[in-house]
């Protein structure tokens, strides 16, 4: 049997309002796959990736990363192994993009020439090396975007949380994300777990998808699978469960 990165169990989560973002969610991911969770605006999507990443905590509900119950890891030690790209750029703007990396890499323990061959390695390739000294306050949204995603990758982590990885940016900016995401995945196997409005984006890049709204799972399956008993297209898919309402927050 296929190893897991991810196993949930019943996972809710009611904030303290009362509001319940999600209710009774299970999913498992298998290691090594690009796992789309897709849902309308305030289906669970953030909040469900904060939970699996550790950043908020849960109401009931089991989580297991990488094999390993979340409440038996010490939260540095499920930090080290994954990495977050958020939908906000998580960026210091006054800094360089090689201060910023500094910073980051050293709340891994990673400095001297492991970070020097690491952050040249990924400036070159998402074509940032040049601009290394120059303020992030000056990029344009595509250059922020793909640093955003350096810095998550920056300590090579085997499970990758991307929220929106691709918003707003321009067309470039966005081949170069996906097709450096791709080539991470087929080559290291890296688990890479994206969430995007984008769904024509998400039909060709996901090879496994779960479609949420309201916190509840709608869906999930592999890609072609879905489609091919559907006989449509994801869009359709995904409009024939959710509605065709609007979603204004």
């Amino acid at each position: 049997m296929p190893e897991t990165a991810i196993d949930v169990l019943g996972l809710t989560k009611v904030y303290k309002d009362g509001y319940k973002a999600l209710d009774s969610v299970s999913l498992t991911v298998q290691k090594g796959s690009i796992y789309g969770l897709l849902g309308p605006n305030g289906a669970g999507k953030t909040t469900l990736i904060s939970i699996l990443s550790g950043l908020f905590d849960r109401t009931s509900g089991q989580v297991k990363i990488l094999g390993e119950n979340t409440e038996d890891l010490y939260r540095n030690e499920l930090q080290e192994k994954i990495g977050v790209a958020p939908q906000e750029i998580a960026l210091y703007e006054l800094l360089t993009p090689l201060e910023n990396l500094s910073y980051f890499a050293s709340l891994y323990g990673i400095s001297g020439e492991k970070f020097k061959t690491r952050s040249k390695e990924l400036l070159e390739k998402f074509g940032l090396w040049d601009v290394r000294n120059k303020p992030v306050k000056r990029f344009s949204g595509g250059m922020k975007r793909r640093l955003n995603l350096i810095a998550a990758l920056i300590h090579k982590p085997q499970l990758l949380f991307l929220d929106e990885p691709t918003e707003g940016i321009d067309v470039q900016s966005r081949n170069a994300i996906l097709e450096y995401l791709t080539e991470l995945n087929e080559k290291e196997k890296i688990t890479i777990i994206y969430t995007s409005h984008l769904l024509a984006e998400a039909e060709s890049f996901c090879h496994e998808i779960l479609i949420i709204d309201k916190g509840e799972k709608m869906i999930h399956g592999k890609m072609g699978d879905l489609l091919k008993d559907s006989g449509k297209g994801l869009q359709q898919v995904f409009l024939e469960l959710t509605g065709s309402h609007y979603r204004d927050l």
